[in-house]
């Protein structure tokens, strides 16, 4: 019986010990994925940084007017709704789609329209298995996202949203805070407000053709910028959510090995008494 049982703890102690060399290996590869999508994050900066400052040049405009910073009577809002392409993350996926579904559940609870951009596997499937209007899919796509990629999904919107599709676009994804944090956010992004610098003043700067068409041809590229910026974050911020979750799993896996190679240890300490007993014993009987 004892034997039986230290074959048991043996074979788990060896299942618990592949398990852990998967999960380190996952948390290594997270850790080279992280680095990565902080170094994409850092070299698109300058370039939009340049672009926001143009912009909010023009729009401290008094004159200034665009399509694109009229608000509208709210009826119906795209969200882009930004999660995973896999699981083994912790509550990355589960934390940015519930903040989604409580926001699309406000608005459809005013009888207002919403449509869905879904943007990772999780997002996709999530989107599709609640019935939401899914207007565009894009599985598979955050870990190798170019700008060209972004400005696809960007044109979809900016176009429809001229033509009046839509009265607001709202960005739902995880910001990347710290390596141990990470938190879902909902960020409006057309039309585009607050982007002036304050006191309203005459642009020192000379725009041709005028202020407003060089700041409606911004808006698409400036567009592109948040589409890029948020995935690329997203990623970031699920990389180092999955590094923690295996970080975790592997720390208890060892805690469980250690257990159960007491456990072991102490089967065969009690099997190597009960022989040593038995042989006592014979030996007793055959000098009687």
């Amino acid at each position: 019986m004892a034997t039986a049982n230290m074959k048991d703890v043996k074979r788990r102690i060896k299942s618990v010990e592949s398990t852990m060399q998967i999960t380190k290996a996952m948390q290594l590869v997270a850790s080279s994925k992280l680095r990565r999508a902080k170094e994409r994050a850092l070299a698109a900066q300058p370039f939009f940084a340049a672009l926001y400052d143009t912009m909010s040049d023009i729009s401290n405009d008094p004159a200034f007017t665009s399509v694109y910073t009229k608000k509208k009577v709210l009826k119906s809002t795209l969200f882009v709704v930004i999660a995973g392409d896999r699981g083994l993350a912790g509550g990355f996926n589960s934390n940015v789609l519930k903040l989604a579904a409580q926001k699309i559940k406000e608005l459809t609870d005013k009888n207002e329209k919403v449509s869905v951009i879904a943007v990772g596997k999780k997002a996709v499937e999530f989107c599709d298995k609640r019935g939401f209007d899914v207007v565009g899919r894009y599985p598979g796509v955050a870990e190798s996202l170019s700008i060209i990629d972004a400005e696809d999904i960007s044109d979809e919107i900016i176009e429809k949203f001229r033509c009046a599709y839509y009265d607001q676009v709202d960005l739902i994804y995880t910001t990347f805070i710290s390596a141990l944090t990470q938190e879902p956010v909902a960020v409006s992004v057309l039309p585009v407000t607050d982007i002036s610098t304050g006191v309203k003043r005459k642009s020192l700067i000379e725009y041709d053709p005028s202020p407003e068409e060089v700041f409606d041809g911004l808006v698409p590229q400036y567009l592109t910028g948040l589409i890029y910026a948020a995935v690329v974050d997203s990623f970031a911020s699920e990389q180092a959510a999955r590094r923690t979750a295996m970080e975790s799993a592997s720390d208890n896996a060892e805690e469980m090995i250690a257990n159960l190679s007491l456990l072991y240890n102490r089967a065969r300490q009690a099997m190597i008494t009960q022989e040593l007993t038995e042989i006592s014993s014979a030996t007793l009987n055959d000098k009687e």
